[in-house]
């Protein structure tokens, strides 16, 4: 086991996955939505997007980062991120799971 993965899931790091270009540079990312933090919603959002083949990163914006260390959750809730390429797709998963919500 490598030293980068200790204390994970085996999941790997984001950049690992991450496309990137010709040159080995990483793909451009594009704002996906922003989720609440206490609901877990924005975890679901991740689980669902990592189940699909669809990598994203999480920023708190504003103080959130600071929250959710002190509190666990970020007051602010969180951004998610995903690669340009893959925005379309990513929108398209996440509408259906909000019109499976208003069921």
């Amino acid at each position: 086991m490598k030293n980068k993965d200790w204390g994970r899931a085996g999941a790997g790091l984001v950049s690992d996955r991450w496309p990137k270009d010709a040159e080995g540079r990483a793909e451009e990312s594009a704002f996906l939505c922003t989720c609440g933090n206490t609901d877990l919603s924005d975890e679901l959002t991740v689980n669902m997007l990592e189940a699909c083949g669809i990598p994203c990163v999480r920023d708190y914006p504003g103080n959130g980062a600071f929250g959710r260390v002190i509190m666990g959750a970020s007051g602010t809730g969180v951004d998610i991120y995903v690669p340009k390429s893959m925005l379309e797709v990513a929108q398209k998963l996440i509408e259906g799971v909000k019109d499976d919500e208003e069921l």
